[in-house]
């Protein structure tokens, strides 16, 4: 399975910009807003995952959220980012999206949490940078991940975290953040780097592998 933003268009490509901004709930982003993804939360590579000795297939589920309520716009701007680092991560020996009977079940939920107007957020994550009031906005993201093995009835749940930081005009950028190039850039990062985590989590359950 491979990331399809290639074949998109200059018009596709606008209106995948303009979804992406609508990921990060927190802001009305103008010219002179700049974007940045923590650090806190890094992407794990393959090699880190603990590895399968017998890989079964999978079927892959993905929803992102915002606030706990489903956005359908957002799951199809990030189902491919997911696919893929799910594929890349080498834990299962075929991944289908399609409705696929008799495998394991992987279900993946990303749900942003806009954290800059909620005072008690500042201990969303340790080690995450919470944007200074005023000057930048923070959104929290939190991933589950539930592997349901086939034929069994409990899930295997992992969960990571992340946040992306957005300031206005000049204001300083929190410490402890990477630039991104734009919006849409930022929230594929942070989707990659906290679906890998969730991943490496689950990669070492014992339950699991």
């Amino acid at each position: 399975m491979q990331n399809n933003n290639s074949r998109f268009g200059g018009g596709a490509l606008v209106r995948r910009i303009v979804m992406a901004s609508a990921l990060v709930g927190a802001a009305l982003l103008t010219g002179c807003a700049s974007t940045y993804v923590d650090t806190a939360t890094k992407l794990v590579p393959a090699s880190e995952m603990k590895k399968v000795a017998d890989p079964k297939p999978v079927q892959l589920v993905f929803e992102f959220q915002t606030k706990g309520a489903p956005n359908p716009r957002a799951t199809t701007l990030l189902k491919d980012t997911v696919a893929k680092e799910v594929v890349d991560a080498g834990l299962f020996s075929k991944v289908a999206t399609d409705p696929t009977p008799n495998v394991s079940m992987l279900n993946v939920t990303l749900n942003n949490v806009p954290l800059t107007d909620n005072p008690g957020a500042k201990g969303f994550v340790t080690g995450l940078t919470f944007g200074l009031a005023g000057s930048a906005v923070t959104d929290g993201y939190i991933c589950t991940v539930s592997y349901l093995p086939a034929g069994q009835a409990t899930p295997i749940v992992k969960t990571a975290r992340h946040a992306i930081h957005t300031t206005m005009g000049n204001a300083n950028p929190p410490a402890g953040v990477q630039k991104a190039a734009s919006m849409l850039d930022a929230v594929q990062q942070m989707t990659r780097d906290v679906v890998s985590n969730a991943l490496k989590d689950l990669s070492y359950d014992t339950a699991f592998n």
